[in-house]
C-alpha cells in the first residue's frame, strides 16, 4: 500500500518557518491539489508534487486543481489553522489519495499528503471537501 496515512510534510514544516509560504488572503502564491493512484508513494518524506501514480483520465489534468487557502487565528486559543477551499474534477476515475503542493514553476514543495483510506470512484464528479475551518477541524492547525 502506497498511502499509510495523512501527513504534514516534513519539508513544508521546516520552509514554513524560513517564509517560503504565505496564505494571506490577496496572496500571488498558488496552492494545488492533485489526486494520486495507489501507485504512487507519498508520506511525510514528499518534498515536491511528482506526476508518478498521479490520476490520468479524461476530466482529470496533471497538476491537479488549484484550491484558495484560507488562514485564521483563534484569538481565546492561540490557534493559528488554514484550511482550503474544495475541489472537483467532472469525469469517472478512481483515486487513493492527494497532495497539496505550492506552485512556483520551479520546485513545487509539497505542504501535505491525503491519504482516502481506500480508493474512491467517481462515476461523474469526484470531489476533495475539506473539514470546516475552525480551530478544531482545520487541516493544519498550529497550536
Amino acid at each position: 500500500m502506497a498511502f499509510t496515512g495523512n501527513y504534514t510534510c516534513n519539508s513544508f514544516k521546516q520552509q514554513l518557518f524560513e517564509g517560503d509560504f504565505d496564505f494571506s488572503s490577496g496572496t500571488t502564491q498558488t496552492f494545488k491539489i492533485a489526486l494520486y493512484t495507489n501507485n504512487a508513494t507519498l508520506d511525510q518524506t514528499t518534498t515536491a508534487y511528482t506526476a508518478t501514480g498521479e490520476v490520468v483520465a479524461s476530466g482529470y489534468t496533471a497538476g491537479g486543481e488549484v484550491i484558495t487557502p484560507s488562514l485564521a487565528i483563534d484569538s481565546s486559543t492561540g490557534i493559528t489553522y488554514l484550511d482550503f477551499s474544495n475541489a472537483s474534477w467532472s469525469g469517472a476515475f478512481t483515486a487513493r489519495g492527494a497532495l497539496i503542493y505550492k506552485t512556483d514553476g520551479v520546485t513545487d514543495p509539497a505542504i501535505c499528503v491525503l491519504d482516502f483510506g481506500s480508493d474512491k470512484t467517481s462515476t461523474t464528479t469526484f470531489q476533495v471537501e475539506f473539514p470546516p475551518n475552525t480551530s478544531t477541524a482545520a487541516l493544519i492547525r498550529l497550536a
